[in-house]
């Protein structure tokens, strides 16, 4: 069972949210909208990417490293490591 299974649905909704942003960034697009409007929806759609990130990164940590560093051994350090990869990610995105 993944750390997110208990919020699925919200996460499904905010991703569909997101869907329907970028497909209005597509209409917008294809009716030459001013760029400055078709960036705004840009930054909030994005914005809205990295706050699912986060809140699945915040689940994994609460989640599977801490049942990892519970266990304790050789898996703790590699979920402490792909938690801090993934970190890395998203600081670069």
């Amino acid at each position: 069972m993944h750390g997110y299974s208990a919020d699925k649905q919200a996460y499904l909704t905010r991703l569909r949210r997101v869907e329907g942003q970028i497909r209005g960034l597509q209409r917008m697009v294809e009716d030459d909208s001013y760029c400055i409007d078709i960036l705004t929806q840009v930054s909030a759609a994005t914005r809205a990417l990295q706050a699912v990130a986060l809140g699945l990164l915040e689940e994994h940590i609460s989640h599977c490293v801490a049942d990892a560093i519970n266990t304790g051994g050789p898996e703790a350090e590699a979920k402490v490591k792909e938690a801090s990869a993934a970190i890395a990610r998203l600081v670069r995105s």
